[in-house]
């Protein structure tokens, strides 16, 4: 009975959390993103419209479409993809904002690793 309680409390508790999502703040600006992996934090700066997204990362530059699933979710598709990984779509999905920031989860379509950043607001 005691088990049933606590459990009981719990599921109410954790019922009243919503995160924060405005997603449609972050469609179109000036960004920067960090994306930590395997301990290395990686840094990039990218402009996005509603149809592009123009990303600097190391010197070196990339395009991509655009194409917004919902007010939280898009699909990135490289324009003129160099080799067979850039040929790859990317999805990527807004957790959370603030005024400010998003944290993010990306990976290729269609593979279930999954890697998570976050971005700020440049602009």
């Amino acid at each position: 009975m005691k088990y049933v309680l606590v459990l009981c409390l719990a599921t109410l508790l954790s019922s009243c959390y919503q995160t924060t999502r405005n997603c449609k703040d972050f469609k179109t600006g000036s960004f920067y993103s960090e994306v930590t992996i395997d301990g290395t934090v990686f840094t990039s700066n990218f402009q996005r419209t509603n149809t592009t997204q123009v990303e600097v990362y190391n010197d070196h530059k990339d395009s991509s479409e655009v194409r917004w699933i919902n007010d939280c979710e898009v699909i990135f598709k490289t324009i003129n993809p160099k080799n067979m990984a850039e040929r790859k779509d990317i999805h990527l999905k807004i957790l959370t904002t603030t005024d400010s920031s998003y944290t993010f989860e990306y990976s290729y379509v269609g593979e279930t690793t999954k890697q998570k950043g976050i971005a700020y607001k440049a602009d």
